[in-house]
């Protein structure tokens, strides 16, 4: 046996050199079958979100019309407070009289109020993000962008 086998060993030391070598190089220079699986496994992805938006069932009369109020609440607060705007400039005396009696509103009755508007609106939002689905958001764009090998070399000949 030679001197570089007595410093390398057996042919299996030099397997998995080798194994170590390709390791590393796939840190610098992607895999182009692991960029296609990540390629694959995005469209699944997406292919699965698509076809899960068609498997609820219908929805009732009652479960429109509910869905329809809980998205009341924001479009009512967000015009009211336009709303109070031009009543202001409309009849500033009126408006100046209910704002006084909002002042009499005691501070704990005004925490009250927050809280229940903080927890409708958390809750819907804790909802929304507990059940959105998940997706490799990543995996998509980085397979968009990267360069596909061979239809490079189909364009060049």
């Amino acid at each position: 046996m030679g001197m570089i086998g007595r410093l390398i060993g057996s042919p299996g030391t030099v397997t998995a050199l080798g194994e170590a070598a390709k390791g590393v190089a796939e840190v610098f220079v992607p895999s182009a079958t692991k960029r296609m699986e990540y390629s694959a496994e995005a469209q699944m992805a997406a292919l699965r979100q698509l076809g899960e938006e068609y498997q609820h069932p219908a929805l009732s009369r009652f479960d429109r019309m509910v869905n329809g109020l809980n998205r009341l609440p924001r479009p009512f607060l967000a015009f009211g407070t336009i709303g109070l705007f031009v009543y202001a400039m409309v009849d500033p005396r009126a408006f100046a009289d209910r704002m006084a009696g909002l002042n009499a509103v005691p501070e704990p009755l005004w925490w009250l109020l927050g809280a229940i508007v903080a927890f409708y609106f958390g809750a819907r939002e804790t909802h929304y993000f507990r059940n959105r689905a998940v997706t490799s958001a990543s995996a998509a764009p980085q397979a968009a962008t990267e360069e596909n090998a061979a239809l490079e070399d189909w364009r060049r000949s």
